[in-house]
């Protein structure tokens, strides 16, 4: 009698968990099967002050509380790499770098490492024009934003004593770093802002964005899922000679970046100086007012974006048609109503 309704108590009770188990299951279900029919939520932050530029983040997700996750995650991203690489900072990471490499062998982060690493490679790529080195010309550069003065010749040869990407040098086994000669200084605006962008777009896929797009200064990546009823990401190409659009560019999945003297610049006497700068001789790149890189990554069209600004129309162009999956699109100051482009980049244009 006690073992029967002891089974019978047992039996019961798996029933019970059965039907538990079962219910939480259809429950786990239903709501996948709401979640995927539910209209996803579209949020833009705005545009917002970082790495000496402005940002701005839009993502498409699943629903508001995602969204605005992501949105929060893009920006610490991008903060943590500008405290890491920002070489205006006297406490960053780069700055202090700048300061204690030279002679002996210094520890850097992961992140620093491969930006670096990277840097070298397009140096490398380009020949020199593209030269993370280039700090002490570019200090000069600034001097002459705030003095209108432009450098003396003996200024600029004490800097390109400086400069060459050669004095760079990285250890790959222990990921240390060294600088060969003294006053070098390391500069990577034309690299850790591609960086940011890549970093902060895959921290948004990681928090559940279904798609998105990150600009830091016009350094920008999109991927997956664009705003409805969009069926692509659409970036707009500014005519370096008025405030307007003059092509449009659809973005999926890729990247895009552009450099050009009409977006910053300095003066002196009266004649303006691009923030380019020939590593080579330390005066300002001026053959192109603007140029424009489609890549796979941001980090790989900001730095090909200078690389190309530096090389002038032919040897940039020949530079941009060796690589697999990259694209220009280029205006010459003595041309400035034509837009000179690679075979394939017509693919991304709309008009």
């Amino acid at each position: 009698m006690y073992l029967e309704s002891f089974y019978r108590m047992k039996k019961r009770t798996f029933e019970i968990l059965f039907s538990l188990l079962f219910g939480l299951a259809l429950l786990a279900a239903l709501w996948q099967t709401a979640s995927r029919n539910r209209t996803p939520v579209t949020e833009s932050s705005g545009f917002h002050p970082v790495m000496g530029t402005l940002a701005q983040v839009t993502v498409v997700a699943p629903d508001q509380r995602i969204a605005q996750i992501c949105i929060k995650t893009a920006f610490e991203t991008m903060a943590q790499i500008n405290q890491s690489m920002n070489d205006r900072d006297p406490k960053s990471e780069l700055s202090e770098l700048s300061r204690t490499a030279f002679g002996k062998e210094a520890p850097v982060s992961p992140d620093l490492f491969a930006v670096l690493c990277a840097s070298q490679e397009y140096s490398r790529l380009s020949g020199g024009a593209f030269d993370i080195t280039v700090g002490p010309e570019v200090a000069l550069w600034r001097q002459m934003e705030k003095t209108g003065i432009r450098p003396t010749p003996e200024q600029l040869e004490d800097a390109r004593a400086k400069v060459g990407y050669e004095k760079l040098i990285l250890n790959l086994h222990s990921q240390t770093v060294q600088l060969a000669k003294e006053g070098m200084k390391l500069d990577l605006g034309g690299i850790a802002k591609g960086f940011a962008v890549d970093l902060a777009i895959e921290a948004i896929r990681q928090k559940g964005a279904l798609g998105g797009m990150v600009d830091i200064g016009g350094n920008i990546r999109c991927f997956g899922r664009p705003p409805a009823p969009a069926k692509d990401w659409i970036i707009g190409l500014q005519n370096p000679q008025a405030e307007t659009v003059l092509k449009r560019i659809k973005l999926n999945d890729f990247s895009i970046a552009t450099s050009g003297d009409y977006r910053r610049y300095a003066e002196s006497e009266g004649k303006k100086y691009s923030h380019i700068l020939n590593p080579a001789t330390g005066d300002s790149a001026n053959e192109l007012i603007s140029v424009t890189i489609l890549a796979p990554t941001a980090m790989e069209a900001d730095a090909l974006s200078t690389a190309v600004s530096v090389m002038g129309k032919q040897r940039g162009l020949a530079l941009i048609d060796s690589l697999d999956e990259a694209e220009a699109l280029l205006i010459t100051a003595d041309r400035p109503d034509e837009l000179i482009q690679t075979s394939r980049a017509a693919d991304f244009l709309i008009d």
